[in-house]
């Protein structure tokens, strides 16, 4: 996996969490949590939910601007997400890493005790701490009224300069959540389709090693 996969990969899983924040009742805005309380409590009452996505990457100082597309599928404590040709399965006990480009496959084990470590169970409570929020501007794109909640990081040594997550005031789902790092890279994830309640298949979360027989098999636990 090339070191941009790698960090594209770390990132959309980061900004994928975005989508599913519980906040704490310590909120420096009420306007911003409730807003952000209605969209959790949308999320919850979904049985599984399937997001196509765009993801972008820009620093103007680098003269870095790059496009990407994915997409996600989860269900209560699983995920297959696809992205820049990688596709990573978690099953709600391992994360399986699949790289067609260099037909290898990675297995490792979730400690939920692990602070690093982002899994579906935490991505209902991923910003409970370390954050302020308040409201932010309202955009009208493409015809949606989009109302921007900030998130500013409340440890010096974040990298984050700021998160914006920007929530279309008409259905309280996400539209897009642009994390704006201190070194001037911003990263946007941007929300093409949001399906909800679709009929998936049995074996959906299900690594099947015998579709990839010529793989390495990297076990990492």
């Amino acid at each position: 996996m090339t070191l941009q996969n790698r960090l594209g990969m770390r990132a959309i899983v980061g900004l994928l969490a975005a989508l599913f924040i519980g906040f704490s009742t310590q909120a420096q805005d009420k306007k911003a949590k409730d807003l952000l309380d209605k969209v959790t409590g949308k999320v919850k009452s979904y049985e599984n939910i399937t997001i196509d996505f765009k993801y972008s990457l820009n620093n103007a100082k680098e003269n870095i601007n790059q496009d990407s597309k994915g997409s996600v599928v989860m269900k209560g404590n699983q995920f297959v997400l696809s992205f820049m040709g990688i596709t990573k399965i978690f099953d709600g006990k391992k994360n399986y890493t699949i790289n067609p480009e260099d037909e290898e496959i990675t297995i490792s084990k979730v400690d939920e005790k692990d602070e690093s470590a982002i899994t579906p169970s935490k991505m209902l409570t991923f910003f409970n701490t370390g954050y302020k929020f308040s409201m932010d501007i309202t955009q009208n794109v493409a015809g949606k009224k989009v109302q921007y909640v900030k998130l500013t990081p409340t440890s010096a040594k974040d990298p984050r300069k700021e998160i914006l997550v920007g929530i279309d005031t008409k259905t309280n789902n996400i539209h897009n959540v642009i994390e704006i790092a201190k070194k001037g890279t911003k990263t946007t994830l941007t929300v093409i389709s949001f399906k909800t309640n679709q009929a998936l298949p049995k074996n959906q979360f299900t690594f099947v090693a015998s579709k990839y027989p010529n793989y390495y098999i990297n076990k990492l636990d």
